[in-house]
């Protein structure tokens, strides 16, 4: 009896593992992302979304073998939408700062070390952080490249106007309204080159730099952390994540 009994308690924590491991690779994760945060996510001449965190998360899932869902909302719309639980993940260029993280965001390892930069128009003579004084920055809400600004303003003697979404920025510097903007220094120098905006990067005007990250917010999500770790880490290993960012950055 007690043979039978082992048996059957065997078989039962068999098929729970069993319909466990199936349900869990069912699931189809939805992560938010940016929409235009060139090159790490937009939308390409064929319509198709692209870019280093579009391919770096591809990559990743083929290598953990998880199913996603890539919803492109906007950078507000996809934080907002991992907060209340709409989507499980972002991926979207976010970088790791401690006051996210005080914030109860979850980060995964960093995945690409970004600086950022104050840009100035084509044909401005501003070089140096000095030449900011009395003028004004515009900035992207919620990003590193507001809080470097916000950071030097006082010091500096400029003033920092917000945007929702990078092209916003951009056009306020070109149009004059304001003198510099600041901006992830990759994402700054492929728009340049792809969209031929007037503008440029003078040297010098860069913070230190700090890495993306993926995130979640819910910590019950804490297996897609753990997959998307060891996703990069293989896909380093083996040199995918090297193609993805030589395809976009050389």
């Amino acid at each position: 009896m007690k043979k039978i009994l082992t048996l059957l308690i065997a078989f039962v924590t068999l098929f729970s593992f069993s319909s466990c491991k199936k349900s869990e690779s069912a699931k189809v994760w939805i992560i938010a992302t940016d929409t235009v945060f060139r090159p790490f996510e937009y939308t390409d001449a064929d319509n198709n979304f692209v870019g280093i965190d579009v391919d770096i998360l591809a990559a990743i899932a083929e290598d953990q073998g998880f199913r996603y869902t890539l919803q492109s909302l906007g950078w507000d719309a996809g934080v907002g939408a991992v907060q209340v639980g709409r989507a499980d993940a972002l991926i979207a260029g976010a970088t790791i700062k401690q006051s996210r993280i005080d914030a109860g965001w979850i980060f995964s390892d960093g995945y690409f070390n970004a600086t950022q930069t104050f840009v100035v128009a084509a044909d401005s003579s501003i070089s140096k952080f000095e030449d900011l004084a009395g003028k004004n920055v515009a900035v992207k809400y919620g990003t590193a490249g507001a809080d470097f600004a916000n950071s030097l303003k006082d010091k500096y003697g400029f003033t920092v106007s917000v945007f929702e979404d990078s092209p916003a920025m951009y056009e306020d510097v070109i149009s004059g309204n304001s003198a510099a903007c600041c901006e992830d220094t990759p994402i700054m120098a492929d728009s340049i080159k792809h969209a031929g905006l007037a503008l440029k990067i003078p040297d010098g005007m860069e913070s230190e730099g700090a890495p993306y990250g993926f995130v979640i917010m819910n910590p019950a999500n804490s297996v897609l952390i753990e997959m998307f770790n060891k996703g990069l880490a293989n896909i380093k290993a083996d040199g995918k994540y090297q193609a993805i960012l030589d395809k976009y950055l050389k």
